[in-house]
């Protein structure tokens, strides 16, 4: 099997979505997510919180692909509008989001906003921290080794193969730790196994183990 061509294989990250964003803790987030990218919102503004992998990023990036959702820039107020690391607006934006938002009062546009940290702590002027906060506000919590391991369980049961135990803690302490990425390895694993015959086992994970892959030895 030519390493050059797995790398490859490797490399591209699955494009976000709601569908494969691995829920854990953040049922009820996805579930306003999903409402409002669908024009069925259960609020104007949705603010997403949570430290770094909890998903705020992908979710983002999901609603970004929606027909008449858009990013700040150039946005109106009747478009849906999603705002990932608000904490990082400048003056100028931060104004431009203001008056978005009380435009979108007597409108049909929705917000998604994420930051690191509650409204209230937000390093904004503190009317538009309100605004951010008026709406549906979600932490959203990082998935547990636990509930990696049941979700990378149940994909590679999906295709067909028992992911074994050694393979998975290989995965979960030298791999990218977002889900997409870990998933993407798995399907490669996959493919690398119909392809040689081969099963999947730790031995053919460590001969993927190299920088390009994100993997460390």
């Amino acid at each position: 099997w030519p390493v050059k061509q797995l790398v490859l294989d490797l490399i591209p990250a699955p494009q976000p979505s709601f569908d494969n964003f691995v829920v854990g803790r953040n049922q009820e987030a996805l579930a306003a997510l999903r409402a409002a990218a669908s024009a069925a919102p259960t609020a104007k503004v949705i603010y997403l919180w949570g430290p770094g992998g909890a998903g705020k990023s992908h979710c983002a990036a999901a609603l970004a692909l929606v027909d008449d959702w858009a990013t700040l820039d150039g946005a109106k107020p009747d478009d849906g509008v999603v705002v990932d690391d608000a904490d990082k607006l400048d003056d100028f934006r931060q104004q431009t989001l203001f008056n978005l938002i009380n435009a979108q009062q007597t409108a049909n546009g929705r917000l998604v906003a994420t930051g690191p940290v509650a409204p209230r702590d937000l390093p904004l002027r503190r009317d538009l921290a309100s605004r951010l906060g008026s709406g549906l506000v979600f932490q959203l919590h990082p998935l547990s080794d636990g509930e990696k391991s049941t979700a990378l369980k149940a994909h590679a049961h999906s295709r067909g193969f028992a992911l074994r135990d050694d393979v998975l803690q290989y995965l979960l302490r030298h791999a990218r730790r977002d889900m997409p990425s870990l998933m993407s390895f798995l399907d490669a694993l996959d493919r690398h196994s119909l392809e040689t015959g081969r099963e999947i086992t730790l031995p053919m994970l460590r001969e993927m183990a190299q920088p390009p892959l994100g993997l460390t030895a």
